[in-house]
């Protein structure tokens, strides 16, 4: 009678035996993990290679190599073991030739490579190939980062003090970032609207019809993050004085005031300066020329834009008053104030190192 070669017997501990029945239930683990894991239980409790590949449907041959991987490596022998995989098809000189012409050429007819302009300038590389490669070293040729560095003479001396008001604001008195948000669209699309389903996005016509503008006040409390705002029909220096003055009514009287405001000539009007002359507890921070980033307001400005008004279908002038009316009130319910973690230090130490790339290109 044949009996074939003699099995090594497994012998399970108690931790083993329980960490192979979590992984043999496991409904998280992959299907073959959970498999071997089975393969091993069986084999413990005595049952031949034959009968566990007719209990779970699989070859003897793989019963047998699970079985002795788990003999000579443990828990460790059930995955799967790495694989060298296929040979490198581009060299070391071909991803560098990539990225050396995507930083250092443009096409002769365009602003910018494409994968596909390169691949057809190099001749020997896929636009794959080249797509890997822009991917692994974050070249990104059709996108730019806008900036402007402010001129200002008194940038330093500026960007110190208004930092220094948001990390450290003065007792007794609130810090307001203002400005105005100008010529904000009453749109009307000329087509009703299709709402949003599952498996495709809100429909809008590409036209509209104009119903008028309004220009948007707002003062931004540092500390709380509630918002001061007013809709006015022009943005002169008569709308900004009358925003103060409505600013001015609703601040405590025992509080002082610290104004942080742009350079905008309105802002600078002399019976603007006059006004804020007869009222002491006024004080006025003007940011740097071309560094609008420096006024918290901004940021506003941009929520309620994405949030509210953007992509709004307004049919008058009223209607857009009221709607952004009606933000503010929800926004000032729950509102909270934009942490500013930037010091003054820091900013400058980054403007610095924009100063010196701009440098080293030759400008």
């Amino acid at each position: 009678m044949k009996t074939g070669r003699p099995r090594i017997p497994l012998v399970l501990e108690r931790e083993q035996l329980l960490e192979l029945k979590n992984i043999a239930g496991s409904r998280s683990l992959p299907h073959g993990i959970v498999l071997r894991a089975q393969i091993i239980l069986l084999a413990a409790d005595g049952n031949s290679n034959n009968h566990i590949a007719e209990s779970l449907s699989m070859s003897k041959p793989s019963v047998g190599k699970w079985r002795t991987r788990y003999l000579k490596f443990g828990i460790q022998g059930l995955h799967d073991e790495l694989r060298s995989g296929r040979p490198r098809s581009i060299t070391d000189e071909k991803v560098a030739l990539v990225v050396r012409k995507t930083l250092n050429t443009k096409p002769k007819n365009g602003t910018q490579w494409s994968v596909r302009t390169l691949a057809e300038q190099t001749g020997n590389i896929s636009f794959k190939t080249i797509n890997r490669i822009w991917h692994a070293f974050g070249l990104q040729p059709h996108r730019q980062r806008h900036f402007k560095l402010s001129t200002d003479p008194f940038f330093v001396e500026k960007v110190r003090d208004i930092v220094g008001l948001y990390l450290n604001p003065p007792d007794k008195a609130v810090v307001l970032c203002v400005d105005e948000k100008s010529q904000i669209q009453a749109l009307d699309r000329t087509q009703p609207m299709l709402p949003m389903g599952l498996g495709y996005v809100e429909g809008v016509t590409h036209d509209y019809e104009r119903h008028g503008t309004t220009t948007l006040f707002a003062a931004l409390d540092v500390a709380g993050g509630r918002v001061i705002s007013k809709c006015k029909r022009r943005h002169r220096h008569q709308e900004y004085l009358s925003f103060l003055r409505h600013v001015d009514e609703n601040i405590p009287h025992n509080l002082d005031i610290h104004v942080v405001v742009d350079n905008y000539a309105t802002h600078k009007h002399p019976k603007v300066k006059r006004w804020l002359a007869t009222h002491h507890r006024w004080t006025v921070h003007y940011t740097p020329t071309s560094a609008s980033w420096l006024n918290q307001v901004e940021i506003w400005f941009n929520i309620i834009t994405q949030r509210a008004i953007r992509r709004g279908t307004f049919r008058s002038v009223k209607e857009l008053i009221r709607k952004i009316e009606e933000y503010v009130r929800q926004y000032n319910s729950h509102s909270r104030p934009f942490i500013w973690t930037a010091t003054a230090d820091s900013i400058l130490q980054k403007i610095q190192r924009l100063c010196q790339r701009i440098s080293d290109t030759g400008h």
